[in-house]
């Protein structure tokens, strides 16, 4: 009876440990980039706003604002700098200034000046008008469709959106952002300059989207020195990665009175997870509190124009752009301001399109 008894368990732990055995076998243990990735999709952010009252969203603003600044580290703009004047052209309806400013403690930074040549001397709206990713910087937003390959890209995205504003009678600023353009040796950088200066600018506590922010806020003080720009009338456009930062910018620089965002209506979250993201892209920690979506929220009450083409691949539409949408509405339902949240929807790809926005930046700064 004794050895039977034993019999029976051995044979019932052997079907056990089988069993176990086939179990483990049967799942696949996941990579670790799968790993990642399902930390990033599952990931809870801590301060998507869920209030009702306009108070509560000056709260909440104030409250991820403040994290938001501790992520990105300081991005003040220089108080003195020097502008030097590289080279100007005269066209029928403006004149562009080719500029670097330079200032101590930070790199120099090539902008564009567009002036209308509209012989009315009275101060008007600015723009600064932010280009995206691509080799030629910010030659395509200025419309140097005299360059090699910028005629092409001007074409594709219709990418020349600061010649469009100077036109419409703003004086424009097109800064280059790092490390595109002007500011990156592209022999130097690899197959992405991206990454690498992510790299290299962490090793220094610093982020090239930090940077980026920096410069844009200088471009907006370099209007605002400017006697042609009227100082209280400054809008900011951009198109993909330029969308990005013009955000981001207008979140951070009460300056800024209205924006213009396009291609940009993705998440990080939904960027890392399921795709990639570039690292001049990157703000470590941010997935602690919120999204991309969270810092649009930041922009309320004032005006923000966010354009999605119906064919643009970068706008992922399986509800990552609901989500993103929907916190921004009720961040300015909260605030009473819906009016003033518009989504323009177009026929086409990644690419500006001014339709709406210029008519809500006209109605704004040019009244």
């Amino acid at each position: 009876m004794r050895h039977l008894k034993w019999f029976l368990f051995g044979a019932c732990f052997s079907g056990c440990l089988i069993a176990i055995v086939q179990t483990v076998d049967a799942v696949e243990p996941m990579t670790i980039q799968q790993t990642i990735r399902r930390q990033l999709s599952n990931v809870e952010l801590s301060q998507v706003f869920s209030g009702e009252t306009q108070g509560q969203v000056q709260e909440w603003q104030s409250s991820f604002g403040a994290n938001l600044q501790k992520l990105l580290g300081s991005t003040e703009p220089p108080k003195r700098w020097e502008t030097v004047v590289e080279n100007g052209k005269r066209f029928d309806d403006h004149i562009r200034y080719q500029i670097t400013l330079k200032a101590e403690g930070a790199p120099a930074l090539p902008l564009y000046l567009l002036i209308p040549s509209n012989g009315n001397l009275k101060p008007k709206a600015a723009i600064v008008a932010v280009h995206g990713h691509g080799p030629y910087g910010h030659h395509t937003v200025a419309g140097r469709d005299d360059l090699p390959g910028v005629a092409a890209a001007i074409t594709k995205a219709n990418y020349d959106y600061g010649r469009q504003f100077v036109r419409r009678g703003y004086v424009v600023a097109v800064p280059c952002m790092i490390p595109f353009g002007d500011r990156v040796d592209a022999q130097k950088y690899s197959s992405d300059p991206c990454a690498v200066s992510l790299v290299r600018l962490l090793a220094l506590g610093k982020l090239p989207i930090a940077e980026n922010v920096r410069d844009l806020r200088w471009a907006v003080s370099f209007l605002q020195s400017r006697s042609e720009v009227d100082a209280k009338l400054i809008g900011c456009a951009g198109l993909s990665y330029g969308g990005r930062m013009t955000m981001l910018v207008t979140a951070v620089d009460k300056r800024i009175k209205v924006a213009a965002v396009s291609g940009a209506l993705n998440l990080m979250q939904e960027r890392l997870s399921q795709r990639y993201s570039c690292g001049a892209q990157i703000i470590p920690g941010l997935l602690q509190y919120g999204d991309y979506s969270e810092i649009g929220g930041l922009i309320a009450p004032r005006p923000c124009i966010w354009q999605m083409g119906s064919e643009d691949a970068l706008v992922v539409k399986n509800g990552w752009d609901t989500k993103f949408k929907q916190r921004l509405q009720r961040v300015y339902k909260a605030a009473g301001v819906s009016a003033n949240l518009h989504f323009d929807h177009f026929q086409g790809g990644h690419r500006w399109n001014g339709d709406i926005s210029f008519k809500v930046f006209d109605a704004i700064l040019q009244k």
